[in-house]
C-alpha cells in the first residue's frame, strides 16, 4: 500500500526521509490544510506547533470526516496533546523530537484509526443519504396525493422523478382502453437541453415491440446503459427517428411501469439520460459522451417505490375526474328537468352560471378597493358554477301550469273571454234580426226603414262594444316588466252585464278576471307569485339532500339566496346586507340582467342590454343590490353577449 503523508512547510522530514521511503510513504509539504484532500490514498497530516495556529477545530473534523490521519507532532517538553486541539480529531500524539521508528508506528496507529473514521463517515454519508431520499420520496407523496388534476400530476411526477434521478429527459405514457383494446397514450414529454421540441400524443400498442410496452407488458423495470447498442436477442427496439430529426443523442434510460396496488398497469414512467451534474445540458456528443452515465441499482429502486406512488396517485386523479364526469353529468341532467318542464326559459341557469363565474374572476383579479382581499379558489369557483347552474331546480317542485304561465290569464280562461265576445257579438246579431222581424209582423212597412236605421244603430254600438271589451282584455293580459297600465276600462267591463242562453245577466268581467287582468308588473298574482318564489325552498331542501364534499358544501346557502335584497325585501329568509354571501349577490346580479335580456321569455319582451343595466342601476339606488359588485359587473363588461367560445371555455376549463 502506498501512502501519502502531507506535513506543514515549517517541519522538515529529512531526518527520517529514509525509513519513509522504505515504508513507501510519500512526503509532500501542504502549503495549506486545504491542499490535504483530493487524493485516493490513505493519507496523513503531521500537524506541528506551528500548523496549529494555520487550523481551526471545524478544519480538522472536516478532514477527519474526509479520511486524513492527524498526527499531532509534540514541541519540546509537551508530553500530552495540547489542550487547543479537540482530542476527539486526532489520529495519534507523537512527542518530539521523534525518530523513524516511532514516527512510523504513530503513522500506523493514525491510518488504522483514520480508515475507522472514514468508515463511519461512509456510513453516516450512506445514512444522511438514505434518509433524505426518503424525506424526499415522503415530500413527494404528499405532492402526488394532494394534486388531482391529472395534467398537473404527470407534470409533477415527471419533474421529480427526473430531479431526484438528475435525469435530462422523460416521458409518461398513459394506459387506457378504446374499444376493448389496451393501449399506451403518450402523454407527457420533457427535454432539458432541448425544451423547444413540439408535443404530439399518440398511441402504442401494449406488446414487446417498444421499450414502454415491453415494460407495460412485462410489470419489470428496463434498464439500459446505451440504447444505440441493444442485444441482438431482445424483441423490443428503440427508434432513432426522434434523435435524427432533432439532433439529440438518447442513451441511458430507465422504463419503468406504473402499477397500482392490484398489480395493474397505470402507465409507463420512462427516464432519459442520467447526468452527472443535473445542470448540465446535452447540446453535442461530446456532452453526452462525458456527462451521461448509467442507471444505478439503487436508483431504480427509488424510481420504482416513486413510480408505486405515482400509479396510486394517477388512479386516484382518474377516479376522481370520473366522479367529477358523473357529477357534472347530474347537473346537466338536473338542469335539462328544468328546462323540460319550463321550456321558455331554456338557456338561462346556463348563462347565470357563466356570468357569476366571470363576475367571480373579474373580482378575483382587483388589486384595490373593497374586493382587494377577496380570492376564490377553483373550487370555490366551481362551487359557484354550481349554484349558478341548480340555482333554479326547485322549480320542479311549482305548478306547470303557473310555472309557464305566460299572460295574466291561463290559456283556458281566455278562451272562456273569446267565447263570451262571441257569444255576445252573436247575441246582438240575433236580438237584430228578432226585433226586425217583429217589427214587420207587427206594423208591417209602414215607419220600417227608421226603424232598421235605428235597429242597425243599436247593433253596431252593440258590437263595437264587444269588440272592444276583447281588445281590452287582450292588451291587459299582456304582462310588462315593470309597473305600468292603465285598467279603469276593466271596471267598466266588469259592470256592463249582457243575457246569457237563458236569458239571465252576466257580466263582461268576472272579478276573477278583472283582479288578474289589473296585474301591475309581470303575469302572476299573489297566491301565484308565492308559488313560484317557494322554488328556493324548493331548491335548498333539494340541494341540502345531496352529500357535498367539504370544497361544495356552499353550494345549497348560495344557491336559496339569489332571490334576496340587500334591504331584505327579497325573498324566501328576507335577510340583509352582507348577511348575504358574495357568491349569492354576484348570482342575483347576473340572474335578473339575464332575466331581463332573455329572448326566449314569451310573458314578456327582451329588453336592450344598456335598459336593463338601467334597472339594475335602480336597484342599487334604492340599495336592494350590491353596488360595488354592479360596478366591477359592468366595468368588467361582464353583461356583454358573450361567444361560443367563452361558454365553451368555462365548460372544458371548469375548476
Amino acid at each position: 500500500m502506498k501512502y501519502l503523508l502531507f506535513h506543514p512547510p515549517t517541519w522538515s522530514p529529512a531526518p527520517v526521509a529514509a525509513a519513509l521511503a522504505a515504508e513507501q510513504v510519500e512526503a509532500r509539504i501542504a502549503a495549506t490544510p486545504a491542499e490535504v484532500r483530493g487524493d485516493d490514498r490513505p493519507t496523513a497530516y503531521l500537524l506541528d506547533g506551528n500548523a496549529r495556529r494555520m487550523v481551526t477545530p471545524e478544519l480538522l473534523t472536516a478532514l477527519r470526516d474526509s479520511g486524513v490521519a492527524i498526527l499531532a507532532l509534540g514541541e519540546p517538553g509537551e508530553t500530552d496533546v495540547p489542550a487547543e486541539l479537540p482530542a476527539e480529531v486526532l489520529g495519534g500524539f507523537l512527542r518530539g523530537p521523534a525518530g523513524p521508528r516511532e514516527l512510523l508506528v504513530a503513522l500506523r496507529s493514525a491510518f488504522r484509526l483514520s480508515a475507522t473514521h472514514r468508515e463511519q463517515a461512509r456510513t453516516r454519508a450512506e445514512s444522511a443519504a438514505r434518509l433524505n431520499e426518503l424525506t424526499e420520496l415522503a415530500e413527494i407523496g404528499v405532492l402526488l396525493s394532494t394534486e388531482k388534476n391529472l395534467d398537473t400530476l404527470l407534470d409533477l411526477i415527471l419533474s421529480q422523478a427526473r430531479r431526484v434521478t438528475q435525469s435530462d429527459a422523460g416521458s409518461v405514457y398513459i394506459a387506457e382502453t378504446d374499444l376493448g383494446v389496451r393501449r399506451l397514450r403518450f402523454k407527457l414529454s420533457q427535454n432539458d437541453s432541448r425544451p423547444d421540441i413540439p408535443f404530439v400524443e399518440f398511441t402504442i400498442p401494449i406488446d414487446h415491440s417498444s421499450l414502454a410496452g415491453y415494460a407495460a407488458t412485462e410489470g419489470e423495470p428496463l434498464v439500459i446503459e446505451d440504447v444505440y447498442m441493444l442485444p441482438p436477442d431482445v424483441e423490443y427496439s428503440f427508434n432513432r427517428s426522434f434523435d435524427e430529426r432533432y439532433g439529440y443523442r438518447t442513451k441511458s434510460m430507465l422504463v419503468i411501469p406504473m402499477q397500482n396496488h392490484h398489480g395493474e398497469i397505470i402507465g409507463v414512467l420512462q427516464l432519459i439520460n442520467r447526468k452527472r451534474d443535473i445542470a448540465a445540458r446535452l447540446t453535442n456528443p461530446d456532452d453526452a459522451g462525458r456527462q451521461i452515465i448509467a442507471y444505478s441499482p439503487h436508483t431504480v429502486k427509488i424510481v420504482r417505490a416513486l413510480a408505486s406512488q405515482a400509479a396510486v396517485s394517477i388512479e386516484n386523479s382518474q377516479l376522481y375526474e370520473a366522479i367529477e364526469r358523473l357529477f357534472e353529468g347530474f347537473v346537466k341532467a338536473a338542469v335539462h328537468a328544468i328546462e323540460q318542464r319550463d321550456p321558455t326559459t331554456s338557456g338561462h341557469s346556463e348563462r347565470v352560471a357563466m356570468r357569476t363565474v366571470m363576475l367571480a374572476e373579474a373580482v378575483d383579479r382587483l388589486q384595490d378597493g373593497p374586493f382587494q382581499n377577496i380570492n376564490f379558489t377553483r373550487e370555490q369557483v366551481r362551487e359557484i358554477r354550481y349554484a349558478g347552474l341548480l340555482h333554479d331546480f326547485g322549480k320542479v317542485g311549482v305548478r306547470e301550469q303557473v310555472l309557464v304561465k305566460a299572460k295574466k290569464l291561463y290559456d283556458g280562461e281566455l278562451a272562456l273571454v273569446r267565447q263570451r265576445h262571441a257569444f255576445i257579438r252573436r247575441s246582438a246579431e240575433w236580438v237584430f234580426e228578432r226585433e226586425r222581424a217583429e217589427y214587420l209582423l207587427h206594423h208591417g212597412r209602414e215607419g220600417y226603414e227608421a226603424f232598421l236605421k235605428q235597429l242597425a244603430e243599436r247593433q253596431r254600438e252593440a258590437i263595437e262594444t264587444a269588440d272592444r271589451f276583447l281588445k281590452v282584455v287582450l292588451a291587459s293580459n299582456e304582462p310588462s316588466v315593470l309597473a305600468e297600465g292603465d285598467f279603469a276600462q276593466l271596471s267598466e267591463f266588469a259592470a256592463m252585464q249582457f243575457l246569457d242562453i237563458d236569458a239571465q245577466p252576466q257580466p263582461y268581467l268576472t272579478q276573477a278576471e278583472q283582479k288578474h287582468l289589473s296585474i301591475r308588473k309581470g303575469s302572476l298574482d299573489d297566491r301565484e307569485r308565492l308559488e313560484i318564489e317557494s322554488h328556493v325552498n324548493h331548491t335548498f331542501a333539494f340541494l341540502g339532500r345531496i352529500p357535498w364534499t367539504r370544497g361544495l358544501a356552499r353550494i345549497p346557502d348560495i344557491a336559496v339566496g339569489h332571490h334576496e335584497k340587500l334591504d331584505g325585501s327579497g325573498y324566501p329568509r328576507r335577510v340583509q346586507g352582507d348577511a348575504i354571501p358574495i357568491q349569492t349577490r354576484m348570482m342575483t346580479i347576473s340572474d335578473i340582467f339575464d332575466a331581463l335580456t332573455a329572448q326566449d321569455r314569451p310573458y314578456k319582451r327582451a329588453l336592450p342590454a344598456i335598459r336593463a343595466l338601467e334597472i339594475l342601476t335602480d336597484e342599487v339606488e334604492r340599495g336592494q343590490l350590491d353596488g360595488d359588485l354592479f360596478r366591477v359587473f359592468v366595468e368588467a363588461r361582464v353583461w356583454e353577449e358573450q361567444t361560443e367560445r367563452r361558454r365553451e371555455s368555462i365548460m372544458v376549463n371548469r375548476p
